[in-house]
């Protein structure tokens, strides 16, 4: 017999039970779509003034995408109006090559669809979210439907045109008045039209602002905007150079998990464990496969027999091998000459004194995924000078206005010290103040971001080095303009003096005395005891000619033999750079003129032309010069040390200068001793 409390045991028992069949028919399965309709913020539209950036960036990102992709100049159109109090409608067109029709609600009406996933290279858009969530958000915050147009290229090409909104449920479009239209204006593109919530501003987080950024970093793109408040902003293309395309590569085997290598192998079309690892990893050959096996101790099995301990056994080598780094043609770096380009083009208005030569590191892996770190730095002119420094930041040539505190390249800024090269930083460490600009550009296969939103890169301490040290590198040119510019204008005060002052009274004393004005070369070069570099140049806009003039004064006691050293943009070189006192060019555009044996209180010229796009980038100030010690050149620094120049002996022993100083001291000295002596006699007389 049981009893009542067995009785009451198995009615515990079974109302639990009910109650898991009751949870289980409750389970069920939710779409990416759904997931992230709750979950809005997570994509970055958590506010209405942000959420109206985001749509608007999310579309020009893939806009550009796909120009670049299909090597088309962007030319791309944005409009922002308001509809209400809270509504607007957002236009964005652009003249890429459009999208097959069949394709174009997948592509705007479904959330993790799209082409560049996959794909190992540097691209803007990754993973299939942006531009589709903005459709949904969209239709959830008004109700109304995005309207979407495009026409590939081709003559006997068809435009299309429909209405979409999002299924959430099943993340897939729904599309309404789809047909054929009449495609007026350029010969191919995509336009999108959508209304949402929102609330425009203005400022360091605003839709304009993210467009000025955009076409510093795009300095090939031309972007137009119009306002809700009825104000058109054109920002011209500033060069025709398109950026290098990157190529997709097969996966490092550095930074692989096990998981990821066991699906990778389950997937592979080759027979073999050696063949899947030289054909679906990159930087593995024969060598390197067969050592990998030999360390692992895994035989070359079928890969169908490849088990995970195999898997975890291989990763193991792989950390112990030496493998070459992932190759970087998968990347598409800004470059030295265009980030300048870009600043000068969009800040113009600011007039600055100086742009940093920008800096482009060495690319570097983390994770098995290549990266590259560029910066550069603007200052002076009409940029605040109390205020702390704007700091802009690139991820794959987009700009990111949202969460600087959680991104590693504000991380990076503030743990510079930065007095040491000019600018305020209160307390020794945080963000600098003064009259700057600081551009950091991070491009990757794979950013690290901090959320799917893209608005930080993640603190990675492999990226924070590298940003680190293209600061530090863009931070020292600033510092030495900065000095040379400090000691230019404190001897050019002594200089006027002694050209002006003293041939003045020169020629009165002699008036008075009834003597023939002496020659005073010998006394200014004494005072002086300067090479003296003055550069002059004139600028063109309209023909795109920048003529550059180099005066070298030799204000010392001897004859001088000196070489100058510049870096031009190779776009922009004239034959008449290749005349006068040009010695040779290396590919980088770095180019030396040699100048041998100036006579004491003489000069040299050096006068050539830059045409093209480029031409304004070079910055006639950042001249170098070599042969002469240091100490006694005014206008130019000294030649660094990882120039590398071929061909040309540039370093002098410093022993050999110092004693080269010393001779001429005492042979100057004793050719004052012996004219002082003359002179006195004649005085007497």
């Amino acid at each position: 017999m049981h009893s009542d409390k067995d009785n009451v045991n198995e009615m515990d028992e079974g109302g639990k039970g009910s109650i898991a069949h009751e949870l289980a028919k409750k389970q069920q399965e939710i779409a990416i779509s759904e997931f992230f309709e709750k979950n809005k913020h997570i994509l970055g539209f958590d506010s209405r003034s942000k959420s109206l950036l985001m749509g608007v960036k999310e579309a020009v990102d893939n806009s550009l995408d796909a120009c670049e992709e299909a090597n088309i100049l962007p030319d791309l159109y944005v409009k922002v109006e308001r509809a209400n109090d809270d509504d607007y409608n957002i236009s964005i067109e652009d003249n890429g090559p459009g999208i097959v029709h069949k394709m174009m609600s997948n592509v705007f009406g479904r959330l993790l669809y799209g082409s560049r996933f996959h794909a190992l290279r540097q691209s803007r858009g990754q993973q299939g979210i942006g531009i589709s969530a903005t459709v949904m958000f969209g239709n959830i915050s008004t109700g109304k439907p995005a309207h979407i147009k495009s026409k590939i290229a081709g003559a006997d090409a068809v435009a299309w045109k429909m209405d979409l909104v999002i299924d959430t449920k099943i993340n897939r479009p729904i599309v309404t008045n789809d047909e054929p239209f009449t495609w007026e204006g350029k010969d191919h593109g995509t336009r999108v039209d959508y209304c949402t919530k929102g609330r425009y501003i203005t400022g360091k987080q605003s839709i304009f602002e993210y467009l000025k950024n955009t076409a510093i970093v795009n300095p090939h793109a031309r972007i137009t905007f119009d306002d809700p408040d009825g104000k058109r902003y054109v920002f011209e293309r500033a060069t025709e150079t398109m950026p290098v395309k990157s190529k997709e590569i097969k996966p490092h085997p550095q930074g692989l998990e096990v998981g990821d290598l066991q699906k990778m192998i389950q997937n592979t079309q080759h027979k073999t464990l050696k063949a899947f690892m030289k054909g679906d990893l990159s930087r593995i050959t024969d060598r390197i496969a067969e050592e990998i096996l030999q360390v692992s101790g895994v035989k070359d099995k079928k890969t169908s027999a490849v088990m995970r301990e195999d898997c975890v056994a291989i990763l193991k080598a792989i950390e112990t091998v030496k493998i070459m780094a992932p190759q970087t043609d998968c990347l598409s770096p800004i470059g030295d000459t265009l980030i300048k380009k870009g600043l000068m083009h969009v800040l113009e208005g600011m007039r600055p004194d100086y742009y940093a030569q920008p800096v482009t590191r060495a690319p570097k892996a983390v994770n098995g995924n290549p990266f590259i770190v560029e910066a550069g730095i603007v200052y002076g002119g009409d940029i605040p000078a109390d205020k702390e420094v704007s700091i802009l930041r690139i991820a794959n040539r987009v700009p990111l206005l949202y969460q600087p505190g959680a991104c590693v390249i504000t991380e990076a800024v503030k743990s510079m010290d930065w007095r040491r090269y000019g600018l305020e930083q209160r307390g020794g460490s945080g963000i600098p103040y003064g009259p700057a600009i600081i551009l950091v550009h991070v491009a990757s296969t794979k950013v690290p971001f901090t959320s799917e939103g893209k608005e930080a890169i993640a603190n990675i301490g492999e990226i924070q080095s590298e940003i680190n040290l293209a600061l530090r590198l863009c931070a020292r040119n600033l510092k030495s303009h900065l000095n040379k510019k400090d000691r230019k204008h404190k001897t050019h005060a002594k200089f006027e003096i002694v050209q002006q002052i003293l041939p003045e009274m020169a020629s009165k004393s002699a008036k008075m005395l009834n003597r023939p004005v002496p020659d005073l070369s010998r006394t200014i070069s004494k005072i002086m005891n300067v090479v003296w570099v003055e550069p002059k140049s004139s600028y063109d806009p309209k023909s795109k000619v920048k003529n550059v003039t180099y005066n070298v004064y030799n204000y010392t006691r001897a004859e001088r033999s000196f070489r100058l050293h510049a870096q031009v943009p190779k776009e922009a070189v004239n034959e008449t750079l290749l005349t006068g006192y040009f010695k040779d060019m290396n590919d980088e555009g770095k180019v030396n003129w040699e100048v041998l044996d100036v006579p004491p209180f003489t000069s040299v010229s050096i006068s050539f032309d830059l045409v093209g796009d480029m031409a304004d980038t070079f910055s006639e100030t950042d001249i170098y010069l070599s042969g002469v010690n240091s100490a006694f050149v005014m206008g130019a620094d000294p030649l660094p040390g990882d120039w590398g120049i071929k061909g040309m002996d540039v370093t002098e022993s410093e022993a050999d200068i110092i004693e080269e100083t010393a001779e001429e001291e005492e042979e100057y000295s004793s050719d004052d001793d012996e004219e002082n002596g003359k002179g006195g006699a004649e005085d007497d007389e």
